[in-house]
């Protein structure tokens, strides 16, 4: 039996054949004849001395040889396609394709993208919002903005700040609660996305920190960290607000951050990429932008006490 490969065209025949289970309809995929397909499959099966369909009246199925051959053929197959697009992108300087979270994307990216697309009119943005993990190849993704711990192997991955978290509202409401023990009787919003955090990053901590021992209840709940913003805007209640998601806010004064403690994490927002597609002109404009944004916002961070979580629960 030989031990080379036999042609790529064969085995991408059999490839679409044993996905479809069907001669006609891998043909018309491959946009060949159902001759020509069948053609290809015969001299897949000469090469390896066996066959690998069993010809049924109208249908086909695997034999145990197929069946051995068609998962590595599928990864095989999508694998070369993924590393072909990722090939071909790197030839592209004018699109970034960018994916976040929904909340940072609508509270950090989207009230800034204005001041991007001005600076920079040859690149053209394109935004995927998701949480999921992402293979950059096979999602054809230049960029990645991720909240959490790391490490992230293999990637580039810049730190852009580290985050803090602080009780934020409108000012009609910081004028009705003006001191942390005034807070316990204020209509309290919880952020349930960063339940992950641990420590624990969340109201009990943060009373905790201003030195008082108090678990609240809460007026409102919400599973999407921008949804909680949007609620502490519209002045349903305080939102112990995280950094990325509301400097902004508080820059602008829409939301004030009145009690001067914060609470720290050591989760934060990375910047990745694959390893060397940081040099690419749009992925490198991108990276200066959002640090050059990062900046503009720092003396929020002026008036505040930061105090790491784990010195709190130390306490």
């Amino acid at each position: 039996m030989p031990a080379s490969l036999p042609p790529l065209t064969a085995l991408r025949a059999f490839d679409a054949a044993a996905r479809h289970m069907s001669f006609a309809k891998a043909a018309e995929e491959l946009n060949v004849t159902p001759a020509a397909l069948s053609f290809q499959i015969k001299s897949l099966e000469q090469h390896l001395g066996q066959p690998l369909f069993h010809r049924l009246n109208r249908a086909v199925e695997l034999t145990r040889a197929g069946q051995a051959l068609a998962p590595g053929a599928a990864e095989g197959f999508a694998a070369l396609t993924a590393a072909w697009r990722a090939a071909r992108r790197l030839q592209d300087d004018t699109t970034l394709t960018v994916t976040a979270g929904p909340a940072f994307t609508a509270k950090w990216l989207a009230p800034r993208l204005y001041e991007f697309a001005r600076a920079h009119p040859e690149i053209e943005l394109r935004f995927s919002a998701s949480l999921r993990m992402m293979d950059f190849a096979r999602d054809e993704v230049d960029v990645a903005i991720r909240f959490g711990y790391g490490p992230d192997p293999g990637l580039y991955a810049l730190s852009l700040s580290y985050e803090w978290l602080t009780p934020v509202m409108t000012p009609a409401l910081a004028a009705r609660y003006p001191t942390p023990d005034a807070l316990r009787e204020a209509p309290l919003i919880l952020d349930d996305s960063i339940s992950f955090l641990d420590p624990p990053c969340d109201w009990p901590t943060w009373f905790r920190a201003v030195g008082l021992d108090f678990t609240p209840s809460y007026a409102a709940r919400f599973s999407q960290a921008d949804h909680a913003v949007d609620a502490a805007l519209a002045g349903v209640g305080v939102v112990l607000g995280r950094r990325a998601l509301t400097v902004k806010d508080i820059f602008e004064q829409r939301l004030v951050a009145p009690y001067g403690i914060a609470i720290s994490t050591k989760a934060h927002f990375r910047f990745l990429c694959p390893q060397g597609s940081e040099h690419r002109p749009q992925v490198r404009a991108f990276r200066d932008w959002m640090l050059s944004e990062i900046e503009k916002t720092t003396s929020v961070t002026d008036n505040l006490t930061v105090i790491p979580v784990e010195d709190v629960v130390q306490r």
